[in-house]
């Protein structure tokens, strides 16, 4: 085994030389980093004007409780956990739901999130 080499992270050698750039990047990409849908992307984007429409309609404890949510279900860097997201999601789909009428293209906007994400 003795010459064997085995690299986890950055690695760096530089011998000599002038000028020298670059940087071996020995790093795995986590399994959920996964690049969003666009069918995804677009559902969250419809959510997301919803409920923009939506928190004007509610009161003032709702619509604070839809911003704490807009984090976790933003798709643009996908940095939520899917239990977040998931929270998320469902946290909105309950204010929607308890305004009624009002509510019911919120509620459907997400139930088609979480029928993209395979988590209904």
């Amino acid at each position: 085994m003795s010459g064997d080499s085995y690299y986890f992270g950055d690695n760096v050698n530089m011998h000599g030389g002038r000028g020298n750039t670059g940087i071996v990047k020995n790093q795995a990409v986590p399994a959920n980093t996964a690049a969003v849908s666009p069918a995804l992307q677009s559902a969250i984007e419809e959510l997301l004007q919803l409920v923009e429409e939506l928190r004007d309609r509610v009161p003032p404890a709702s619509a604070q409780a839809i911003d704490e949510s807009l984090g976790d279900i933003s798709a643009d860097d996908d940095a939520a956990p899917p239990q977040d997201r998931h929270r998320a999601l469902m946290a909105v789909a309950g204010i929607a739901a308890t305004v009624g009428v009002v509510g019911q293209p919120v509620l459907d906007a997400v139930n088609k999130i979480l029928d993209l994400l395979g988590a209904r």
